[in-house]
C-alpha cells in the first residue's frame, strides 16, 4: 500500500508502507532487498512498518535512508501490562515512528477515537513521531457522514498532539482498503481540504499549511497522477 504526500513549505515527500501482519523472514528479506536496490529521490522521507517480530530484522537490514515504524503502541508505559508494547520501549529500541488510529485497530480491536488521541499524546511524550489515521466506513460515506466522522476523529487526535512537527495525518477511507474499491482524486482531495480547513480554524494557520496529509488505500494509475500532483 502506497502513502505519499508533500509539504507546501519544505517540499519534502513522505512515503510510507504498512506491512500489517504479513511477512516471513524469507519474504521480508526479498522485500528489503528490493527496497535497498531501488532509487529514492533526494529529500524523500521513506518509512516502513513491519510486524513487531520483524522490527529488529528490518531495521538492521534496510539502508539508512529508510526509517522503521511500529504499527501500534500501548497507552500504558513500562510495567505489569502483559502483551503490551510501551511507546518508551519503542524509543529505547531506536524507532522514530508509530502508526496510531488505523481503521483495523478501531474496527477489529475496539479502539475509540478518545483512546487513539490518548495514545498520540503518550507516544509523542515518549519521543515518537506519529502517523495518525482517520477515515470513514462505506456506510458512513453513503450516509454523507464522511466529513463528520473524519473531523470527530481528527479532533480527538488534535487535542492530544504535543508537537505538530512530528505528526503526519493519514486519511484512509476504510472502504478503499483491501476491498477493491478505489477513491477518486476528487474524493481524497475533498477530505484533505476539509482537514486543512479544520486545522486552520481549530489549531492554527501554520499547522494547517505545513502538516503532511497522506492518502492510504487502493489507488489507480490515474489516482497517483492526478492526486499526488496536487497533494
Amino acid at each position: 500500500m502506497l502513502h505519499l504526500a508533500q509539504t507546501e513549505m519544505a517540499k519534502q515527500f513522505f512515503v510510507g508502507g504498512n506491512w500489517k501482519s504479513n511477512g516471513t523472514l524469507a519474504s521480508i528479506d526479498e522485500l528489503v532487498k528490493g527496497l535497498n536496490e531501488g532509487d529514492i529521490a533526494e529529500g524523500v522521507e521513506a518509512v516502513v512498518a513491519p510486524t513487531f517480530l520483524l522490527l529488529d530484522h528490518v531495521k538492521k537490514a534496510l539502508k539508512p535512508r529508510f526509517q522503521v515504524s511500529a504499527q501500534n503502541c500501548s497507552l500504558t508505559g513500562f510495567g505489569a501490562f502483559t502483551g503490551e508494547i510501551a511507546a518508551a520501549a519503542l524509543v529505547d529500541f531506536g524507532l522514530q515512528w508509530v502508526i496510531l488510529g488505523h481503521s483495523e485497530r478501531r474496527s477489529l480491536y475496539g479502539e475509540s477515537s478518545s483512546l487513539v488521541g490518548e495514545k498520540v499524546k503518550t507516544a509523542q511524550q515518549s519521543g515518537l513521531s506519529v502517523i495518525a489515521c482517520i477515515g470513514e466506513k462505506l456506510e458512513e460515506r453513503k450516509a454523507d457522514e464522511t466529513i463528520k466522522v473524519c473531523t470527530e476523529q481528527l479532533e480527538a487526535i488534535a487535542k492530544n498532539v504535543v508537537d505538530w512537527n512530528k505528526v503526519v495525518i493519514a486519511y484512509e477511507p476504510v472502504w478503499a482498503i483491501g476491498t477493491g474499491l478505489t477513491a477518486t482524486p476528487e474524493q481524497a482531495q475533498e477530505v484533505h481540504a476539509v482537514i486543512r480547513a479544520w486545522l486552520a480554524d481549530k489549531v492554527g494557520a501554520d499547522v494547517s499549511k505545513n502538516i503532511r496529509i497522506i492518502y492510504g488505500g487502493e489507488a489507480s494509475s490515474r489516482f497517483e497522477i492526478d492526486f499526488f500532483r496536487f497533494c
